[in-house]
């Protein structure tokens, strides 16, 4: 597949072109994330859209690449395809300067695509109908003439894949259930044939046989009521067989404490900048090995990155936080802070506070900060877990149950500036603590995750 892409000013000329007024001649890349409001000035961006608009930016200079790996570049690919299969523009419905910047960097490959490559049954068709939407849409307001639009074939449709309409999947599905349920009421009501006689016989009664027992049913009836006193005949009635109660469906049980159930993994921060709205805060991109389309996740450099608000500025300078390896908590719930909903937390350790400091209330945070760097080697998304407490992790951990809060009181250093859990500092589990010791952070491939010179520490 072709990766060659356009020329490097070409997005910027582009820009410059449709938009005069907005993008200076003099206009440099790195200008250019926060000029979506200024072009398009009847839509609103959240923080959270301004942070996706600069990792789309990001990744379309990726896809623009040349000497992009060919099975990177295709990944990257496929990535996309997915995240536009259910939007109309890289936001989902709004238009900014990201979706010019892909047309302008991808459109000149997809020029060269084949019909296979295209709309085949393993091609791209949605970054083709994206491609052709942006060129064509009023909604984007570019300046493009014939020529430097890309040439798109709506009626070269290589492979069609029937979609399922969810309303006839429902009536289907109604319909069937329908059909069960008559099926086995009439094999419920249907009366057994007496042997040796038809349906006709014995199936129906003539009207003098019927006539008769009218009459003998009313003189039981009359009998009945001179017996007991009552006038008024008394009518046959049988006694309901009384159902036993159904016992009451028992709860599932939860599972004992254990820092097993915190999902712990290695992550990569693909990039990280001060958060608008907070002095204190960082807001990282990375990448924790979530398959794409996953809640809370977004494409950056063609891969699935969760946002991330740490309070590590001032305590860490912002360099340290660029592509480098982390351990991260994946499974607290989602929290928004200061308008960027992150998504997931970056563990560091600190120096463990005095009883005296405690008491004088001093800072718990106070003193440096070091990040838990995972060992060299370590890929995204690998599991990282305690030695002697392995196990699989919770979905999302219930806030209301504290598993964090309760585990991460054992989340400590060793004197080798290992990190480990010490289960003898959790009240819940001291009784376990025997015979287990302190357990180190370890990955699947056997690595252990350190620290660079804090021992003793907490860890959180």
């Amino acid at each position: 597949m072709s990766t060659s892409a356009s020329s490097p000013d070409s997005f910027l000329s582009l820009l410059q072109r449709s938009f005069p007024f907005v993008v200076p001649t003099s206009a440099a890349e790195n200008d250019i994330s926060g000029l979506s409001q200024s072009i398009y000035p009847d839509t609103t961006y959240n923080d959270n859209e301004k942070i996706e608009i600069s990792q789309w930016l990001t990744t379309s200079f990726r896809l623009a690449t040349p000497d992009e790996d060919e099975a990177k570049h295709a990944e990257r690919l496929g990535s996309l395809n997915t995240h536009l299969s259910s939007r109309t523009t890289l936001l989902g419905s709004k238009p900014s300067v990201a979706d010019i910047a892909l047309f302008a960097r991808l459109g000149p490959a997809v020029q060269k695509w084949t019909g296979e490559e295209r709309t085949g049954q393993h091609g791209y068709h949605h970054i083709v109908r994206y491609i052709d939407f942006v060129q064509n849409a009023p909604f984007f307001g570019l300046t493009l003439s014939e020529e430097d639009k890309v040439k798109i074939d709506v009626d070269d449709v290589r492979y069609v894949q029937k979609p399922i309409d969810p309303k006839e999947e429902k009536e289907r599905k109604k319909k069937e259930k329908a059909a069960a349920a008559a099926a086995a009421d009439g094999d419920a009501t249907q009366k057994p044939l007496v042997v040796g006689q038809g349906r006709g016989q014995g199936a129906s009664k003539s009207k003098k046989e019927k006539a008769q027992e009218t009459v003998e049913t009313s003189k039981e009836n009359i009998k009945g009521a001179v017996v007991t006193g009552d006038s008024t005949p008394q009518p046959k009635t049988e006694k309901k067989k009384e159902k036993p109660p159904k016992a009451p469906k028992q709860p599932a049980a939860e599972p004992p404490l254990s820092p097993h159930l915190i999902d712990l993994r290695v992550g990569h921060i693909l990039k990280a900048i001060a958060h608008p709205n907070a002095d204190s805060l960082y807001v990282s991109t990375i990448a924790c090995g979530d398959p794409p389309g996953t809640d809370n996740t977004s494409l950056h450099d063609g891969l699935p990155a969760r946002t991330v608000c740490s309070g590590l500025n001032g305590l860490i300078p912002l360099p340290e936080m660029q592509n480098r390896k982390v351990v991260v908590v994946c499974n607290l719930k989602p929290v928004t802070m200061r308008g960027v909903k992150s998504a997931a937390m970056v563990l560091a350790a600190s120096p463990r506070p005095t009883d005296d400091a405690a008491a004088a209330g001093g800072d718990p945070h106070a003193g440096p900060v070091e990040l838990v760097s995972p060992p060299a080697g370590a890929r995204a998304g690998e599991r990282v877990c305690f030695e002697g407490w392995r196990g699989e992790p919770e979905g999302v951990l219930n806030p209301k149950k504290k598993v964090w809060e309760a585990c991460q009181v054992g989340f400590t250093t060793t004197g080798g500036r290992e990190v480990a859990f010490d289960a003898g500092r959790v009240p819940q589990l001291r009784g376990e603590a025997e015979g287990k010791g302190v357990g180190r952070l370890v990955t699947e491939s056997g690595g252990v995750c350190t620290v660079e010179s804090l021992a003793g520490a907490v860890v959180r």
